[in-house]
């Protein structure tokens, strides 16, 4: 009776929490701040399916960062968060105009297409951002029903390269969709980075400029797990709460969804764990211009590093610490620190590379 009541517990740890990598931030684990939020919400009995005292909070912290109309609804996963707000913008023959480059594009299993059941229209770019002038080799043929029908923006910030969109240029897109008739996603997996390398709020480059959607991102700054879409625009969308019952992101205990979002939210966790993982990935730049055989691809403005080195060293490299090719043919490899990521995480990984070029 007493293993029964859970006084008893057969688990035990499986890996070495002294071991990080440079893989993904989402090999961190779960800030203690977050993990603390769970446990104050876990207890006693809440409504189900997002009536419930955690989730009601979340919408007057998310009206101090995005305006008073927002609206936020949260969700399992970032691939969730995107189709389910996607699917809100278009209608069944619409399209998304995207960088080539873009998450809902190349890393979510074509869900956007077949589980969304709209168009994805990419554009090439040398950055991973969208301007205007791309935006334009797709926004044609409305009236051509031999066509998708452009109807959304979709840009990421930051982006998949790591680069940040400014103010201005968010604007300036903003601007332009809406003066074709079309509305504007930001898919903001790593929103956070993006605000603290801005210095900005976030609302900077969301409401106060015109965009209508936003996925929110917590798993990569600190969450167990979770999402959020974010309606900025209410007129844009339209049955919010019934799309994302039909996409399978509904929670039934969702106040364990919104109080972590919370524990980001309410104070500056989120922009303290943003500001903490640019600065390691900054310092790990800065590590790597001295050395020779190794090249920078992209400018470094958030918590990733895109690099490119010898195979050979890559693949010696990751017998010692985890990350991944970009691109294995040109032998680009992308290195990504989390809020966890220390100092001596990386001068280790530095004194690491450093060898492994001298061999």
């Amino acid at each position: 009776m007493t293993a029964a009541l859970g006084h008893r517990t057969d688990a035990r740890r499986h890996h070495d929490p002294s071991v990080r990598g440079f893989a993904s931030d989402n090999y961190a684990g779960v800030h203690p701040e977050v993990l603390a939020a769970i446990a104050l919400a876990n207890g006693g009995h809440q409504v189900s399916y997002g009536e419930d005292e955690y989730t009601d909070h979340l919408q007057r912290i998310v009206h101090s960062h995005f305006g008073p109309l927002a609206e936020a609804f949260p969700v399992f996963n970032g691939t969730g968060a995107n189709v389910t707000a996607l699917q809100a913008l278009t209608d069944r023959w619409g399209a998304v105009i995207c960088a080539e480059s873009a998450h809902i594009n190349v890393d979510e299993g074509g869900a956007p297409e077949r589980m969304g059941g709209l168009k994805l229209l990419t554009v090439p770019t040398p950055d991973g951002k969208l301007t205007p002038e791309l935006i334009d080799r797709q926004a044609w043929g409305w009236e051509d029903e031999h066509r998708a029908m452009p109807q959304v923006v979709s840009i990421t910030q930051n982006t998949e390269l790591g680069t940040v969109y400014t103010v201005d240029e968010i604007r300036a897109i903003v601007e332009h969709a809406h003066s074709k008739g079309m509305k504007v996603h930001l898919d903001g997996a790593r929103i956070a980075n993006a605000a603290a390398s801005l210095d900005v709020p976030m609302r900077a480059f969301t409401n106060a400029v015109g965009v209508d959607v936003l996925s929110y991102g917590g798993t990569k700054n600190g969450m167990l797990f979770g999402e959020a879409v974010i309606v900025l625009n209410p007129d844009a969308v339209s049955h919010m709460k019934h799309l994302r019952k039909l996409s399978m992101q509904l929670a039934s205990k969702m106040r364990f969804l919104s109080v972590q979002l919370e524990a980001l939210l309410a104070k500056d966790l989120w922009l303290r764990n943003a500001r903490h993982a640019n600065a390691m990935a900054a310092r790990l730049a800065e590590g790597v211009r001295s050395l020779d055989g190794v090249e920078i691809l992209y400018p470094v403005q958030a918590n990733a590093v895109f690099a490119r080195l010898p195979h050979e060293v890559t693949r010696r490299l990751q017998r010692r610490f985890r990350f991944y090719f970009w691109d294995e043919t040109a032998g680009d490899v992308r290195w990504m620190c989390s809020y966890d990521t220390t100092e001596d995480d990386v001068d280790a990984f530095l004194q690491a590379l450093k060898e492994e070029l001298a061999r």
